[in-house]
C-alpha cells in the first residue's frame, strides 16, 4: 500500500509539476495577429497599414479587411474573432449608450473615456490616435449647393421646409444610429422620409458619393467622411454643422489586451504611424484609392516606406 501511496504521489507530483512547467514556459507557436477592418475606404487603408507594419517587423498577420460594418467589426473583436483593427474615438458614444456626455466632443476628452471604458468592460486598449476628425457629416452636389445658398444643415434645414427636391443616399447604419442621421435631424429640424433617401449596403461612402455625383436613383446628397478625399473631385461639398452636433472621430488602433500582453511591441510600432496621419494626409491617401483607382494595400505600402515607417 505504501509504495502505491507513493507511487501515485509521484505520478500526481510530476504531473502537476509538468502542468507548472507548461504553464509558465514561453509559447513557442505564437499564432498569428487577425487583422480586420470596417469595410469603407479608410478601413482598409488603415487595416492595410497595420499589417504592413506588423510584418516588416516579424509579427504574423492573418488578413480579415473590409470585415462588415461597425457593429460586425465591434462583435467580432468582443468575442475575440479578430484581434486587433482600426476604429473611431466618438463611436464610444454608441457604444457605450453615452451619447449625451460632452467629453466626445473634445478629442483628447473623448479618446481617454473610450480607453478607460473599453479597458474596463471590455478588456480592450485604445492605441493612440490619428490627429484626424473622421467625422460623419452631409455633402451636397455643388451645382445644388450653389443654386440654393447651401452651406450648412441649418440652410439644409429651411431649404427643405421651403420644400427644396432632395435625396440622400447613406447606409443603413447611418440612417438608423441615434448619433447620425436622426442627430442631425432633431438638431437642425427636419425629417426626411422615406423617399428622400436611398439605403445602400455596408458603410463605404464611396459608393454614397459616386451616387450623389452620377445623380443614381434622383440622388443628389450623401452621407460622407470628414476625410473623404474624393469629395472635390466629385463635385460635392460638405454642409457645415455649425451646432457641433458629431462627435470627434479620431482613427486609432484598438487591440485586445491579450494579444497585447502576446505582442507588446505592436503599440511601439503601431503609435508612430498613426502620429503621421492628419486630416490632409488622409484626404489624400483615401483620394488615391477613391478617386484614382488605386489599390488600398499598395497605397498604404507606399506611404509607409516614403515616411520610413518600414523598410
Amino acid at each position: 500500500m505504501t509504495k502505491l501511496i507513493t507511487r501515485r504521489w509521484l505520478i500526481g507530483g510530476t504531473l502537476m509539476m509538468t502542468m507548472m512547467m507548461l504553464a509558465s514556459a514561453p509559447a513557442f507557436a505564437q499564432s498569428a495577429v487577425r487583422v480586420s477592418s470596417k469595410i469603407d475606404t479608410e478601413g482598409s487603408l488603415l487595416g492595410n497599414m497595420i499589417i504592413d507594419v506588423l510584418r516588416a517587423n516579424g509579427i504574423a498577420t492573418e488578413n480579415k479587411l473590409q470585415l462588415g460594418t461597425t457593429k460586425i467589426v465591434r462583435a467580432a473583436i468582443i468575442a475575440g474573432e479578430i484581434d486587433i483593427y482600426p476604429e473611431y474615438t466618438g463611436n464610444g458614444a454608441f457604444f457605450f449608450s453615452d451619447e449625451n456626455n460632452p467629453a466626445w466632443k473634445n478629442a483628447a476628452a473623448g479618446y481617454a473615456l473610450v480607453k478607460k471604458l473599453d479597458a474596463e468592460k471590455n478588456h480592450l486598449e485604445w492605441l493612440t490616435p490619428a490627429p484626424a476628425d473622421n467625422t460623419w457629416a452631409i455633402a451636397v452636389r455643388k451645382d445644388v449647393a450653389q443654386k440654393n445658398h447651401l452651406r450648412s444643415l441649418a440652410d439644409l434645414a429651411k431649404w427643405l421646409a421651403a420644400g427644396g427636391k432632395f435625396k440622400l443616399a447613406a447606409s443603413a447604419e447611418f440612417i438608423e444610429r441615434s448619433d447620425a442621421l436622426p442627430a442631425f435631424e432633431k438638431a437642425y429640424g427636419f425629417k426626411l422620409s422615406d423617399a428622400q433617401l436611398l439605403t445602400l449596403a455596408g458603410g463605404n461612402t464611396t459608393v454614397t458619393i459616386k451616387a450623389a455625383a452620377q445623380q443614381t436613383s434622383g440622388v443628389n446628397a450623401a452621407m460622407a467622411y470628414g476625410t473623404d478625399g474624393a469629395l472635390a473631385a466629385l463635385g460635392l461639398v460638405v454642409l457645415d454643422d455649425p451646432k457641433g452636433i458629431q462627435p470627434v472621430y479620431a482613427p486609432a488602433p484598438l487591440v485586445r489586451e491579450a494579444t497585447l500582453a502576446q505582442y507588446p511591441r505592436i503599440k511601439d510600432l503601431l503609435n508612430p504611424v498613426f502620429r503621421t496621419l492628419d486630416g490632409p494626409t488622409l484626404r489624400e491617401l483615401n483620394g488615391k484609392i477613391a478617386v484614382e483607382g488605386e489599390d488600398a494595400g499598395r497605397v498604404a505600402h507606399d506611404y509607409l516606406k516614403a515616411k520610413g515607417l518600414i523598410k
